[in-house]
Order: C-alpha cells, then sequence, then structure tokens
C-alpha cells in the first residue's frame, strides 16, 4: 500500500483550533442555558452563575444601566454560594466613569485588572458593605441592539488563560439575552398597563352620570366627555338635589391621567353627598373646599355648580376658579361674568352665589379649559376667542355640545388634545 501523505501543522494553528473549539463547548453549554427562560431576573443570576463558573470566579455581579438617573444600579451579586444581590441592591449605584464598572461602561471596552490594589479607578464601598475581598476582576460591558445594557464584573477568576476574545463573543451572547428578557418584561408591563388602564376607564365612566342627557320639567341637559388620557380629570353631574329643581356641575381636576382620575371619583362622589337635600349652591361649594383641602398638594378642582328652577328658570350658581360659561339668547351669545372663588382645595374661603334668569329658547354652554386649550398640528392654540366666535356662528343650531366637540376634536386632528374635554350644554324651553 502507498504511504499516506503527511500533513504537518504549525503549534500556531493548533492553538487556536483548541481554542475555537473551547469557544465552541462554551457556547454550546451556554445557550440552552440562557435561552431556557425570558424572567429577567432568573436569567441574570443563571447568566452570573454559569460566568462564575466558566471562570472558576469567586464571584460574579451585574450592574445595570439606568437611562433616566445615567447611573449602573446592583442588580445581581454572586459571592461564592452566598447571593449578596440583597446587600448590594439599592445602596450602591455608580456614576458613568466612576469605578472600574463606570469607566467600563463610558469607554465600552472590556478590561482585565490583576490587582485593584494597584488600580485608582476600584471602589472599595462594595467589599465593605459585603466583607468580600476583590483582589482581580474582568469587567465587560453589556451592549445590546438599544445601546449599554450595563456592566458584567468576573471576580478574583480562576481561569487566568481565558481567551479575551471568546470573553468578548460571551458578553456580548449574555447582553443579547438580557435585552430580550428586558423586551419582555416591558412588553408584559405595558400590557399590564393598558388593562388596568381600561378597567379604570371603564370604573371612571361609572361615576359619570348613566346617560349624558337629563331632563326634568322644562330643563333640558346633555354633555360631551373626551378625556385627553385613556382616564381623565373632566367631570360633570346632573342631580334633583330637591323637588323641582335640577342640579348642573362641571369640574376639572388639576392634571390629568391615573391621578387625576382618581381624584375625580373622590370629587363626585363627595359632591353627590353633600348636594343633596340643598338649594344653595354656595353651601355646597363651601363644603366641598373644606373636604378637598386635605387633598394632595397640588391638587385642586375647578368647578360650577347651578341649580335651576325647572318651571321658571330662574338660577343660583356658584364658581370656583372655573372657566366663563356661553349664555345664548335670541339677542346673540354672551360670556358669563359671574363672581368666582379660588379653586376648591387650595384656600379656605367663603363662596358666594349669582343669580340669573333663564328665558324660553335660552341655552347656558358650560365646558372646561380643555376646549379652548386645543392645538393643531402647527401648534396653535384654539383661544378663548376663536371658540366663543365659532359658538356664535352656530348658536341656532341643535346639540350645540356635540358641534363644539367635533369641532375641537377636528381642530386637533392628528396631535393629542392637550387637555381633557368637556362642554355642558343647559336649554331652557
Amino acid at each position: 500500500m502507498p504511504d499516506r501523505a503527511k500533513v504537518t501543522v504549525t503549534g500556531t494553528y493548533l492553538k487556536g483550533l483548541k481554542k475555537k473549539v473551547e469557544a465552541l463547548k462554551i457556547f454550546t453549554e451556554v445557550s440552552p442555558v440562557i435561552s431556557s427562560t425570558l424572567d429577567l431576573k432568573e436569567l441574570m443570576t443563571i447568566v452570573m452563575e454559569k460566568a462564575k463558573d466558566i471562570m472558576k470566579a469567586e464571584a460574579c455581579s451585574i450592574l445595570l444601566y439606568n437611562k433616566e438617573t445615567k447611573k449602573l444600579e446592583f442588580e445581581v451579586a454572586l459571592c461564592k454560594a452566598v447571593s449578596a444581590t440583597d446587600i448590594l441592591k439599592g445602596k450602591i449605584t455608580l456614576d458613568m466613569g466612576q469605578g472600574i464598572a463606570g469607566w467600563v461602561a463610558k469607554n465600552r471596552k472590556l478590561l482585565v485588572i490583576k490587582d485593584v490594589k494597584s488600580d485608582k479607578r476600584f471602589f472599595h464601598d462594595a467589599d465593605k458593605l459585603t466583607g468580600f475581598v476583590t483582589k482581580s476582576l474582568i469587567a465587560a460591558p453589556l451592549i445590546g441592539r438599544r445601546g449599554l445594557i450595563g456592566v458584567a464584573e468576573i471576580i478574583n477568576p480562576g481561569k487566568r488563560d481565558m481567551d479575551l476574545g471568546i470573553l468578548q463573543l460571551l458578553t456580548r451572547h449574555f447582553a443579547i439575552a438580557i435585552e430580550n428578557a428586558q423586551y419582555h418584561r416591558d412588553s408584559l408591563e405595558k400590557e399590564r398597563l393598558k388593562q388596568e388602564l381600561e378597567i379604570a376607564s371603564s370604573l371612571q365612566k361609572s361615576f359619570l352620570p348613566e346617560s349624558p342627557a337629563f331632563r326634568r320639567g322644562n330643563i333640558s341637559v346633555s354633555a360631551v366627555n373626551i378625556p385627553a388620557k385613556q382616564v381623565g380629570g373632566d367631570l360633570y353631574d346632573f342631580i334633583d338635589p330637591v323637588e323641582g329643581k335640577a342640579g348642573v356641575f362641571i369640574g376639572d381636576v388639576s392634571g390629568k391621567g391615573v391621578s387625576a382620575a382618581l381624584y375625580m371619583a373622590k370629587v363626585i362622589s363627595d359632591f353627590r353627598y353633600n348636594a343633596l337635600m340643598t338649594d344653595s349652591p354656595e353651601i355646597v361649594m363651601n363644603r366641598l373646599n373644606a373636604i378637598l383641602s386635605g387633598a394632595p398638594r397640588g391638587m385642586f378642582l375647578t368647578a360650577a355648580y347651578m341649580i335651576i328652577d325647572t318651571a321658571t328658570g330662574e338660577t343660583r350658581l356658584s364658581v370656583a376658579g372655573h372657566p366663563p360659561f356661553l349664555w345664548i339668547t335670541g339677542r346673540g351669545t354672551e360670556v358669563s361674568s359671574i363672581i368666582s372663588g379660588p379653586p376648591l382645595g387650595i384656600v379656605p374661603d367663603t363662596y358666594t352665589s349669582s343669580s340669573i334668569s333663564l328665558r324660553r329658547g335660552d341655552r347656558l354652554l358650560l365646558l372646561t379649559d380643555g376646549v379652548f386649550e386645543a392645538k393643531n398640528r402647527e401648534g396653535q392654540r384654539m383661544g378663548f376667542d376663536n371658540f366663543v366666535n365659532f359658538v356664535g356662528k352656530h348658536a341656532g343650531e341643535g346639540q350645540l355640545a356635540k358641534i363644539v366637540a367635533d369641532y375641537v376634536t377636528n381642530f386637533s386632528r392628528g396631535v393629542d388634545l392637550a387637555d381633557d374635554m368637556t362642554v355642558v350644554e343647559i336649554g331652557f324651553s
């Protein structure tokens, strides 16, 4: 038989081949482990345990980058067989550039420190809290598709001959897995918040009148309420405070969103309780102001409350810092000039009431400032004067509250509403 051809390879080639085999072995072991969960906390613990095992290290940690505070925060820390996470989490944060981890995060480069005592960048506080002694470490940036995720630290590694190229590939693998888990967590959180907002929106609507239309005697009322977000702080109500009288209430809680919606629910409950069995709107406003004075700082309410005789149209009203209403008669559209007290819940005050007499065919238009504060795509505010002019042109049309709401919605088409919007129309026939 002919002799087989001999192949000669260099030691450098064999060494390179050995490293590739080692890398393949590591990734074969690591991939199924870090792909086993999308739970962020569990994943980071798995990642650190695996890194600790591969590098034969005494400890490992991950510091995540907080984009809001622009600081590194301990998320997972494993010291030998004991978890140091509870000791370090929430107690130590690093600025970009501070400590070895901060330097790595800022420069986005892997760093090997053989003797931390000789490195002025070393941050000692973690060792002081845990009692651990850091002698050497490897710190690697965790960089995902959306930028910096954090820094992984391998402390007192026993494996000294680990190829840094393999280590960098490994940390990239870890970074992608952590980023996927973060994305999964954020998606779940968004879905949870969406469901909670849908529930909150349904609950908030349940506090408003069951029907947006109300009729008593010669008085007819209709309302349109559109929150700027899924929930809001505008409110309105129709009640029968005493026989032969109709009560119409409109209010605007400071702010918008969930906090305003919660405050709105409290206000409307307090209003209904205090408005029954009295035909004096100023009494109701004074009671509400006393109750709301204990509200959280920054929370207050502008409001207007009218009590109308359903037979004669005689009306008493009290105003607390609320925008003026429009009085539409056969002679035109007039902006009310009713005396107003401060918004409810800010300072102790005594609210008074004023009187007006409605004639047959008269209409009142009550509104919140979200109507005339609306902006278009060019950032231009509608403004109160433009709003009044629009109402004047359409004063003879029916369903004026809906016409106004449609006008504001069309004006703001393509942009979010600047504020919650409520329009209440009162007619006397």
